[in-house]
């Protein structure tokens, strides 16, 4: 079946149908990981975006439900240049293709994906429609045109849990399956979901953390009445401006308890400082990013994904800062001069990788132990 990617600025790809017949409108990024596209299908904080891989053959190692980040997939649509027919990997469970038409989504495969993500990053990321069903062009454009941007959309609530929630599942062990927390586990962490991913929560049950999962518009005073040692600022989709609720409840926070930010949540805790956001060009998104980290002296390879950054500068002397993009620049990490609170942009937790930057959850429960001896309650 034909397919059409067109994009908002006019450029139109014609390609074959990938996943579900139909049509889809989002935002258009790429990724350059070689590996991990069922994570990245089911990462909540591509809520809102067609995903365009890099690597030129996807779906080699097919899908396997243990993998996944979230309970389904959360991309708008998928483009690949090739779509493997046949997977080969003992593991593997489901076709890509299977997998997409078994959750609604849209996709385009056949088209030029290098030519797509030149095109993205001379002229930025942007709204496009993939669409089986409307030959015309013209028309796709219009439809392009008319949807509505990234900015100012408040794409938290579209994806956060309904009701707060346990979560007991360590890492994925050979042999195995995935572990499980220990019944006394020694730390209680509530984590906010503005978007959660399963390995996160996973990370923080390797190190021996009891972990609640609350929704985004959780008061803070509901999060403090659980007794936490600690406060999870999740990732997750879209511009973290618009997400007031969320950076109130983080100031409310600041100095009770202390508190760890992985990408929309390092923005959240940013804006909550007093810093302000702006839209990149056409983000960060992939598993080969450079950061250096400051205090350690250490290049770190990262897995990335977002479409905003925190503007170093507009920072007071209160926050920090950490970790520096080695590419261009842009701010990583920070942590508060006074109170027990630090943030990445990156993603500590990657799965399948790369793993530099696992530390930090150690980090986190070095600064809960911590707080416990400074306030008595250990």
């Amino acid at each position: 079946m034909k397919a059409i990617l067109a994009l908002a600025d006019g450029r139109i790809f014609h390609g074959r149908s990938l996943g579900t017949a139909g049509e889809t409108v989002a935002e258009v990024v790429f990724n350059t990981s070689m590996t991990g596209y069922q994570e990245i299908l089911t990462d909540p904080s591509y809520h809102g975006q067609i995903v365009t891989m890099t690597y030129p053959l996807i779906g080699n190692y097919g899908i396997n439900l243990e993998d996944v980040e979230s309970a389904r997939p959360f991309a708008a649509g998928f483009v690949v240049k090739e779509a493997s027919d046949f997977p080969s990997n003992w593991r593997s469970e489901i076709s890509l293709d299977a997998y997409l038409k078994e959750h609604g989504i849209v996709g385009i495969q056949g088209i030029d994906t290098r030519a797509l993500v030149r095109h993205i990053r001379d002229k930025g990321a942007q709204t496009g429609v993939i669409s089986t069903v409307d030959p015309d062009p013209a028309s796709l454009i219009a439809k392009a045109k008319a949807a509505p941007s990234m900015v100012g959309r408040d794409l938290v609530r579209e994806v956060t849990c309904a009701q707060p929630y346990e979560w007991s599942q360590g890492s994925w062990v050979l042999g195995q399956g995935y572990a499980q927390a220990p019944a006394q586990a020694p730390y209680r962490v509530v984590a906010y979901d503005f978007g959660i991913k399963h390995n996160i929560l996973r990370n923080l049950v390797d190190q021996g953390c009891r972990v609640t999962v609350v929704p985004a518009g959780t008061p803070a005073e509901e999060v403090l009445a659980l007794q936490p040692d600690g406060v999870f600022l999740s990732n997750g989709p879209g511009d973290p401006e618009p997400v007031h609720y969320a950076q109130d409840n983080i100031r409310k926070l600041l100095g009770k308890v202390p508190l760890f930010g992985i990408c929309l949540g390092h923005q959240l805790l940013s804006l909550a400082l007093g810093g302000r956001t702006y839209k990149l060009k056409f983000g960060h998104r992939g598993g080969n990013q450079p950061v250096m980290c400051h205090a350690r002296r250490q290049v770190e390879i990262t897995s990335q994904n977002h479409g905003f950054a925190v503007e170093a500068g507009s920072l007071d002397e209160s926050a920090v800062l950490t970790h520096a993009n080695l590419n261009d620049n842009t701010l990583e990490g920070l942590e508060h001069k006074d109170y027990p609170a630090f943030s990445v942009q990156y993603h500590p937790e990657a799965s399948p990788g790369p793993h530099d930057a696992n530390y930090l959850f150690g980090h986190f429960v070095e600064m809960m132990q911590n707080f416990r001896q400074q306030t008595g309650r250990g």
